[in-house]
């Protein structure tokens, strides 16, 4: 025999929905559909849409273990009474308007797996409590306005895979977060975190830092031997990107333009080498020739090493590249001289652009669409050797 949901979970259903405004809840809606005069977990058809709830095999109350509601424009707060819901798995309030803090209370929900609430205004910082989610997998709270740091704590959720804070206010410096050891998805971007990289799971695939305040070296991230995307642009980070970095394995997209670094360490990858397919390294101060082992590199197909500091000639290599495998390539704002290699007058399907250098750069040649610097700035310093 089916049991009756438990008192405090009807309640608390009750005060979820009276803490939306009644004029964004439309007559298709999910929250529409929660008809107080039926228990919500014996509901049937259109009923108590976007919840769930166990079936007790004895007498016992039903619990609701999910909360999934329609991203229609909800408009209202999330009450502290979620906290009562304690058998929740699993909470989704995306691409909704609620707004206020995310209740403290949410540190109640001890069998929470995913926990899914951006697109929303919520304001205000990570409950501390929430290192208490022992169980949580999946966290998303991008595109709010969440501010203040990220817990100290926070490596307590060992569990986690999927960390997502992007797109919000949140500042401070990062903790070591070595002991979110399953974690493979970290998105921290769009945020006002600065100081150093911290010390990072090796169990991480995917790295979002971009548009931060972040400073140092990369050094923390060398050991990082499953990753796979690494994106740390926008930032103030400083120094080489190393071979080290270049040298991961299976990163096959690498993008950290807009920073401060000087050097680019690229050694011979004639061997078997990474999987690298895409590096952006714009908008750096990066000196010297251009590293003719990138050619090394049997994967790469998108090159960008605008608006930097490079001298010298264009390497001969470059030129097999672009009639062959490389798809992109932009070395613009540079101060690269002399003659183009002559594969760059073939006729290619490559796109990129080689303006704003000192280069002797015919323009029938699609790359060379956009004025040369003038010859006061390609003197001096910039000579090549």
């Amino acid at each position: 025999m089916n049991s009756s949901t438990l008192e405090a979970d009807t309640q608390a259903l009750l005060e979820i929905k009276l803490a939306i405004d009644p004029n964004s809840v439309s007559p298709s809606s999910y929250l529409n559909s929660w008809d107080f005069t039926v228990d919500p977990c014996e509901s049937t058809g259109s009923q108590f849409l976007g919840i769930l709830c166990n079936l007790p095999l004895d007498n016992s109350s039903s619990r609701v273990t999910a909360l999934d509601l329609d991203s229609i424009g909800y408009d209202g707060f999330l009450t502290p009474s979620i906290g009562n819901l304690t058998e929740l798995t699993m909470i989704n309030l995306d691409k909704n308007k609620f707004r206020g803090p995310i209740p403290q209370t949410i540190s109640n929900l001890r069998k929470l797996t995913r926990l899914t609430l951006s697109d929303n205004f919520f304001t205000g910082p990570i409950p501390l409590g929430i290192s208490a989610l022992k169980n949580l997998q999946h966290i998303d709270v991008s595109f709010n306005r969440l501010s203040g740091s990220l817990p100290s704590n926070i490596s307590a959720l060992r569990s986690l895979t999927f960390m997502s804070l992007s797109n919000n206010a949140f500042s401070g410096r990062l903790p070591d977060l070595t002991g979110l050891w399953q974690l493979q998805t970290l998105d921290l971007s769009i945020n006002q975190f600065y100081g150093d990289i911290p010390n990072l799971p090796i169990s991480l695939r995917k790295i979002y830092f971009n548009h931060n305040i972040l400073s140092g070296h990369l050094t923390p991230l060398k050991g990082l031997k499953r990753l796979k995307w690494l994106d740390v642009s926008d930032n103030r980070l400083s120094g080489a990107i190393s071979k080290d970095i270049m040298s991961l394995k299976g990163v096959v997209h690498l993008n950290v333009s807009y920073n401060r670094f000087t050097t680019l360490e690229v050694i011979n990858y004639s061997l078997e080498g990474p999987m690298l397919q895409v590096l952006e390294a714009q908008g750096n101060h990066l000196k010297g020739h251009l590293p003719v082992n990138l050619v090394t590199l049997q994967n790469l197909t998108n090159v960008n090493l605008a608006n930097n500091e490079f001298t010298g000639i264009i390497p001969n290599e470059y030129g097999a590249k672009v009639i062959t495998s490389w798809r992109r390539l932009y070395l613009d704002h540079n101060f690269l001289q002399g003659k183009l290699p002559q594969e760059f007058g073939l006729k290619t399907n490559i796109r990129g652009s080689l303006a704003n250098n000192c280069l002797q750069c015919p323009p029938n040649i699609v790359l060379c669409h956009g004025a040369q610097r003038p010859a006061t700035e390609c003197v001096g310093n910039h000579q090549a050797p």
